[in-house]
């Protein structure tokens, strides 16, 4: 069977049906999280992963061989296929779209025993330097209207492999929760002639009790209403909605200030699971003109969630959070002014 978008046209969700994904073995077994006997992601290991689609080599060094600082191919297990055609087969009163998408492994590091917050600063910059190169690429495709990028870290999280990687997905669609809040950046906008993303860094950075650091280029603070424990979020401090539009200053500055977060929530914290997200506008095609008002409303940023439960009936009955840790006491932890 193919991959599938069905729409649930009751809580306006889109699903994934992706059968390929169930031959992980992993995906029936307990959370558990072993060191790979045979890395996949480790130099030297090419040949165990699908044919690279872009990476960032030594001089002189081949595709597909050792040599590489960061390396993206395409997942082996993809929730969609790149290859077909986008079609609708509406199914009585149901959507349904063929599962048309890209979905890639960035990974980040040659060596397997290296987490992101180990590498130095410009190697992560390398990291987003090639978010932002496949980006580009994949925005040349239009069947493709949204690209988001996650990392898993931990069992917790959903993490089925130790080698530090993250993903790209490339959508066919813009998912009701990503269009929910970009209209609600607009309404914003509309009705105070400001960015809601600039009204909550100034705020955080006024009030100060939920900041945990700030660089040239970026605020990294607990949010007002977190919905996990130590949950913190990134905003650049130059407005932009695409992240395709960063500088490579501007990639350091975010690699800088993503492995302190990620140190400092280490230290606290014993090196808990957690997902890192990067969230941007929709790519700019006919379709998605609705959101043409989010390259002035709208401003991409990167959030880090601390995984230490499975969501259960409360938040998934209700779309609401139970939360046991105030950020303003979760932001002077993970400054540093309270022992742990």
């Amino acid at each position: 069977m193919t991959p599938e978008f069905r729409r649930d046209p009751l809580h306006n969700t889109w699903v994934v049906f992706a059968p390929e994904r169930q031959r992980r073995p992993q995906d029936f077994l307990p959370a558990t999280l072993q060191p790979d006997t045979l890395d996949p992601f480790a130099e030297g290991n090419e040949r165990l992963t699908p044919r690279e689609v872009y990476a960032l080599r030594k001089e002189k060094s081949k595709p597909n061989e050792p040599g590489w600082r960061v390396r993206v191919v395409p997942n082996r297990y993809p929730a969609m296929r790149i290859e077909g055609q986008l079609e609708s087969a509406p199914h009585g009163l149901y959507d349904r779209l063929t599962g048309i998408g890209a979905h890639e492994v960035i990974i980040e590091t040659p060596n397997a025993d290296l987490a992101i917050e180990d590498l130095s600063v410009s190697a992560i910059a390398d990291i987003f330097a090639s978010y932002r190169e496949r980006i580009i690429d994949l925005d040349n495709d239009m069947r493709f209207q949204h690209i988001y990028i996650f990392k898993n870290v931990g069992p917790s999280a959903g993490a089925s492999l130790v080698h530090a990687h993250s993903q790209l997905v490339a959508l066919p669609l813009v998912p009701p929760f990503v269009e929910a809040k970009l209209n609600r950046a607009r309404e914003h906008y509309q009705l105070k002639q400001r960015s809601l993303f600039a009204d909550i860094l100034h705020t955080e950075r006024t009030e100060g009790t939920r900041m945990v650091a700030d660089n040239d280029g970026y605020v990294l603070f607990c949010p007002y209403a977190s919905r996990f424990p130590f949950e913190m979020a990134i905003f650049p401090k130059r407005h932009h909605a695409e992240f395709i539009s960063c500088t490579t200053t501007e990639l350091n500055d975010l690699g800088e200030i993503l492995r302190f977060a990620l140190q400092r929530l280490n230290a606290v914290l014993e090196k808990p699971g957690y997902n890192m997200l990067l969230h941007m506008a929709p790519l700019h095609r006919p379709a998605n003109e609705r959101f043409a008002s989010s390259r002035h409303d709208y401003c991409w940023h990167l959030e880090i969630v601390p995984r230490f439960n499975a969501l259960a009936g409360f938040e998934i009955g209700l779309g609401a959070y139970i939360n046991t840790v105030f950020p303003e006491e979760a932001a002077r932890f993970l400054r540093g002014e309270v022992r742990t």
